[in-house]
């Protein structure tokens, strides 16, 4: 079995938190909301880290990339395609790439979990309770994105945005 390292544990902690960021924002009843496009903002850099963090990861073929950078590579392009379309108005084509993108990470999640001597399952059946709080986690800190992304925002004097906070407005006063 190969060993949990800093980057893997990250790798594997943003994916999950991209998996459930995304059946936060694929449930959301208002798409291009405000609250739909901060969550969507944090879904996307954790799908950046997801794949970019991949290609240091070479456990399969220890030294070289593995047909699984490939698709890592493809997630890049189809991410980017899904924020041109988003900033270019394109509202069919971002949803279809996000989906697409979405049901990958499925996959992938599917394919790491699926496998008895990947890292996540013998982390499961090994120990259980640190699989479990690792879960919950993550939970958490999707819990709090979307809580951020639900207060209002204010305008500051020189056009800038602020998240309104108690602690804030403490010191404003």
């Amino acid at each position: 079995m190969h060993r949990w390292t800093v980057l893997i544990a990250a790798h594997a902690s943003a994916a999950t938190l991209a998996l459930l960021l995304g059946a936060v924002v694929i449930r959301m009843p208002r798409k291009g909301s405000p609250v739909h496009r901060r969550v969507g903002k944090v879904w996307f850099a954790a799908m950046y880290f997801t794949a970019l963090s991949s290609f240091g990861i070479k456990e399969l073929t220890p030294g070289h990339f593995s047909w699984i950078h490939g698709l890592s590579l493809w997630t890049l392009v189809s991410l980017t395609i899904a924020l041109w379309a988003a900033r270019t108005g394109r509202r069919q084509q971002h949803q279809a790439w996000v989906i697409g993108s979405y049901c990958g990470l499925l996959g992938a999640g599917m394919a790491a979990m699926a496998f008895p001597v990947r890292l996540a399952p013998q982390l499961l059946v090994h120990r259980p309770l640190v699989f479990a709080a690792a879960v919950v986690a993550i939970a958490g800190v999707t819990w709090a994105v979307v809580q951020l992304a639900k207060r209002p925002h204010r305008k500051l004097s020189d056009g800038g945005v602020a998240i309104a906070t108690a602690a804030s407005d403490r010191f404003a006063a």
